[in-house]
């Protein structure tokens, strides 16, 4: 899943819970000025998160293309003996 698919899921949340999405973006621009510094360790620690979830899926997805491929060799070896 790339950044587009990331950003539709965002934005597809926002558009089913309305509420929800203003009370997140009111208490985010709260914290913004209010207390910038918490704001700032909120937004490194979502960035962080976001990061490390990026990272797993694109290893878990090369993990299960290779899983796929060496399955399919497997089968194709079997069916020619």
């Amino acid at each position: 899943m790339g950044f587009s698919g990331v950003m539709d899921g965002i934005v597809s949340f926002a558009q089913n819970n309305t509420a929800i999405a203003i009370v997140i973006a009111l208490g985010l621009l709260f914290l913004m000025f209010r207390k910038p510094k918490l704001f700032l360790g909120i937004l490194s620690f979502v960035l962080f998160i976001v990061v490390l979830l990026y990272m797993i899926a694109s290893l878990a997805g090369s993990g299960s293309e290779q899983k796929k491929r060496l399955i399919d060799q497997e089968e194709k070896q079997s069916d020619s003996q």
